[in-house]
This record gives structure tokens, sequence and C-alpha cells, in this order.
């Protein structure tokens, strides 16, 4: 039997005072988890941003995604699914913690669904599909908004050493690097999280 998640200490709160609205949190994840123990963490993620009030986007089924959607769902949190509508019978059905789904013509819509929408962007290990994913992201948030973007899990944290250390990835005065925050455990996660949220409610 899959052990419970423990509860993470984030705030429950999740309204952008600005604009009325519901935070949204960005989930990039693989259908097949490296570890039992990556996968656990999507689910501690998941619990930490439902608990914070951030509604959960992501593709909708299984592996890291679902382990996180189980987590957000145990907070009471929303899953949305973003998909592709010429592709969902070929992939499959979405896992039980879907709670909207969204239907999309091609790749570039779905991931601005995922990105124009995202107050936050979390990553973690998975295919090329993720890669994909993690990688539109990185450009997005140097280039076109600058959302913050974190990368938790030891596979995501060693491909992000990788693309640092190749030059992939690197810091000019006119494109810093600030926005990306690497993460190597839920306690880390929650506590940052604690300090984003608490940050924009100041700033609201």
């Amino acid at each position: 039997m899959k052990p419970q998640a423990s509860r993470l200490p984030v705030p429950a709160t999740g309204r952008d005072g600005a604009q009325g609205r519901q935070k949204t949190a960005a989930f990039f994840g693989g259908v097949v988890p490296a570890s039992p123990g990556e996968e656990r963490l999507a689910e501690e993620v998941g619990m930490a941003l439902a608990g914070a009030g951030f509604a959960l986007l992501h593709g909708g089924y299984n592996g890291l995604m679902a382990a996180a959607a189980q987590g957000a769902a145990a907070e009471g949190g929303t899953v949305t699914a973003v998909t592709l509508a010429d592709k969902h019978t070929q992939w499959g059905d979405f896992n039980p913690y879907v709670t909207d789904e969204v239907h999309l013509p091609d790749i570039g819509a779905r991931l601005n669904r995922y990105l124009d929408s995202a107050d936050l962007v979390v990553a973690m290990g998975g295919g090329v599909g993720t890669l994909h994913e993690l990688t539109a992201a990185l450009y997005y948030a140097g280039n076109i908004r600058s959302v913050p973007v974190w990368i938790t899990g030891p596979t995501a944290l060693k491909l992000l050493a990788f693309l640092r250390r190749e030059k992939w990835l690197f810091e000019t005065p006119t494109r810093p690097l600030g926005f990306i925050s690497p993460i190597a455990s839920a306690a880390a996660f929650a506590t940052q999280l604690h300090t984003l949220t608490a940050e924009k409610e100041a700033g609201a």
C-alpha cells in the first residue's frame, strides 16, 4: 500500500489580489517516473501547490502527472488536463484526478495554454515530450515573460546541470536566469512556495 503523503507547511491561499483570479501552476513530468522516490516527490509537489491555492495544469496522463494530480486532489485542488485533440484517443484516458480538460489543435497552442496562464512552472523528469515542455518554458521565461521555473527531482536537476555546463543555458546582462530555481526536496519546495506566495501577497 502506498503511504499517505505528508502535509507540507504552505499557506492556504492562491488568489492574485491584483487580478482577482486563481493562480495557476503548470506541471511538466513524464509518464514513466525514474524512481518511486521521484513519484512521491511529484505527489508532495501537487499537495503543496493545491494547499497554497494553485490550480494545477498538466498533460493529464499517467506517471508523474498522475502523482502530482493525486497530491493536488488530496488538498481539494483543481487539475486541468491539456491535450492534443487528435491524439487523446491514442494517448489514452486521463488520470482519475483530472477535474477539467482542454483539447487543443496543435503543440504550439498546447504550450501557449500552459505558459501564457502560468504563474509558476514546475518541471521534473520525463521523456522528450517533457524535455520539449521544459525547454519551451525556459525560452519563454527568458524572452517573453519572466515566470518562475522551478526544476526539481534528481533527473531534472541533472539535466539542468548539463544545460548549464554545456552552455545551452548561460546568463548575460540582457538575459538573466534568475527565474530558474533548482529545488532538491519536497521540504525545500514548500519553503520556496511559501516565500513566493508571501511576496505576491505583499505586492498585491
